[in-house]
C-alpha cells in the first residue's frame, strides 16, 4: 500500500485558498468533560462554518482548482445535507453551476438551504446512493464537473485545514478527536495534525449502525458494510473513500464506535452544558469521550463537525438523550379499581417532586378489579428516578415495568 498522493504542502495551499472564504472557527472548553477526563477538552465548533458545517473547505477548494472551461460547464453533486450546501456554496461564490442530487424526503430546511445558495436541487429517489448514480449520471450527459463528498486529494487538502487551526488555537492539544464517514474530514486533520506534531494522537469515531472503517482497518482494505439507520446521517457511508482510507491506515490511531443512545446524550451534553446546537454526526466525538473516556489522553480537542438538524429531528433526539441520561422514567402500575386510587398515587409522585408528562389507563387484559396505569415522568437524572421507584415500591405499588 503506497501513501496517497495528498500532501502537508497541499493543506497549506489550500488554506490560501480559503483565507476569505472559511471562518476560523472558534474553540470552547468543556468543563463537563474536562471532569470527566481530568485534564482539558475543548470543542473545535465547526457547527458554526459557514454552510453550518465543514464541508464548505473541501467543496471550495475542490471547485476552486476547476479550469476556466470546467468552470463554464457547472458542477454537480449528491448529498442530503452538508456536502450539497458546502457546495451550493462554493460554486455561488466561484461563479458557477451547480446542481445537487437529494433523497426524496431530504430534510426541508437542508434543502431550502441548498436552494438559498443558488444550488439548483434535483430529487432522485430514497437514499443517498440512488442520487449518487443521479448525479454521476447528470455529469456524463452534461459534461458538468463531480464533487466528491470525500474521496478527492483536494477535499481532504481543504478538510486537512481544521487540523491546522486545532494545533494553532490550542497547541497543547494530546489528542483530536473527529467522527468518520467516508473519512475525508479524519484523513485531513490527521495529516495536517501529524505534519505538525508526529505526537498527536486521532481518534475516529463512527456510528455503531454505519461503521465501515474498523472492519475495513482489519482487513487492510476498503470493504462496504450495509449501513443501518442511524441518527448520525451525515457520516452513515457504506464504504471507505480509497484515498481517505489509505491516509487513516497510516495516521489514525484507534477507531471507535458510537451507539445512537451514546450519540442522542452527547447532543444533549452538547446543547445543555455547552450552548451549541450539533446535529448527531457532530457530537459523535463528544459521544466517544463519554463512552469511552479511557481512549482519549488529555489534553483532547473535539471536532463539532456540524450542527445543520432538522428542528423536528433535534425534538426526537433530544427526548431520547433525556431518556437515556436518565431524565425520563417510563413505568407501568397495577392499582386497585376504584376511586380515588389514581389521586392518591399523583398525589405520592408530587410528594417526590417528580413530573407528569403523560398517564394512560388500561383495563382490557388486566385482573379483574386492577387498573394498570403508564406513568411518563421528568425526573432530575437516574438517582431521583431510583428514588423514585424505590418510594412507590415501598409504598406497596406493584411496579409491572420500568
Amino acid at each position: 500500500m503506497s501513501m496517497p498522493q495528498v500532501t502537508f504542502e497541499d493543506v497549506l495551499a489550500a488554506r490560501e485558498l480559503l483565507a476569505d472564504v472559511a471562518l476560523r472557527t472558534p474553540v470552547v472548553h468543556s468543563r463537563v468533560l474536562s471532569d470527566l477526563l481530568g485534564g482539558p477538552v475543548h470543542l473545535k465548533c465547526e457547527n458554526l462554518q459557514r454552510s453550518g458545517s465543514f464541508k464548505v473547505r473541501g467543496a471550495y477548494v475542490r471547485i476552486a482548482r476547476l479550469s476556466p472551461g470546467e468552470l463554464r460547464r457547472g458542477v454537480v453533486a449528491a448529498s442530503a445535507g452538508n456536502h450539497a450546501q458546502g457546495v451550493a456554496l462554493g460554486a455561488g461564490l466561484l461563479g458557477t453551476d451547480a446542481t445537487v442530487y437529494m433523497p426524496e424526503g431530504a430534510p426541508l430546511p437542508k434543502v431550502a438551504a441548498t436552494r438559498s445558495y443558488g444550488a439548483e436541487v434535483v430529487f432522485a429517489g430514497h437514499g443517498v446512493d440512488t442520487a449518487l448514480a443521479g448525479a454521476r449520471e447528470h455529469a456524463e450527459r452534461t459534461g458538468a464537473v463531480f464533487i466528491h463528498p470525500f474521496d478527492h486529494p483536494d477535499v481532504i487538502a481543504g478538510q486537512g485545514t481544521i487540523g491546522l487551526e486545532i494545533l494553532e488555537q490550542l497547541p497543547e492539544t494530546g489528542t483530536i478527536a473527529v467522527s468518520i464517514g467516508g473519512g475525508g474530514l479524519a484523513a485531513g486533520v490527521a495529516l495536517a495534525a501529524k505534519s505538525l506534531r508526529p505526537g498527536v494522537r486521532v481518534v475516529g469515531v463512527q456510528a455503531e449502525r454505519a461503521a465501515a472503517y474498523p472492519a475495513s482497518l482489519a482487513a487492510g482494505r476498503p470493504v462496504t458494510v450495509r449501513p443501518a439507520t442511524t441518527m448520525a446521517d451525515g457520516i452513515a457511508v457504506g464504504q471507505p473513500g480509497e484515498l481517505p482510507f489509505e491516509l487513516i491506515h497510516y495516521l489514525v490511531d484507534s477507531v471507535v464506535t458510537v451507539t445512537e443512545q451514546e450519540i442522542s446524550r452527547a447532543l444533549v451534553l452538547c446543547l445543555e452544558r455547552a450552548k451549541q446546537v450539533v446535529e448527531p454526526a457532530g457530537a459523535a466525538g463528544v459521544a466517544a469521550i463519554m463512552a469511552h473516556p479511557e481512549v482519549f489522553e488529555p489534553p483532547v480537542t473535539v471536532v463539532l463537525s456540524g450542527g445543520n438538524i432538522d428542528p423536528l429531528l433535534l425534538v426526537k433526539v433530544l427526548r431520547h438523550g433525556l431518556a437515556a441520561a436518565g431524565r425520563y422514567l417510563t413505568l407501568r402500575l397495577s392499582l386497585p379499581d376504584r376511586p380515588g386510587t389514581l389521586a392518591v398515587l399523583m398525589a405520592e409522585v408530587a410528594a417526590l417532586r417528580a413530573n407528569v408528562l403523560d398517564i394512560a389507563h388500561e383495563r382490557v387484559g388486566v385482573n379483574l378489579g386492577e387498573v394498570e396505569v403508564q406513568l411518563q415522568l421528568e425526573t432530575r437524572g437516574p438517582d431521583h428516578a431510583e428514588e423514585v421507584l424505590g418510594s412507590l415500591r415501598k409504598q406497596g405499588y406493584r411496579i409491572v415495568s420500568a
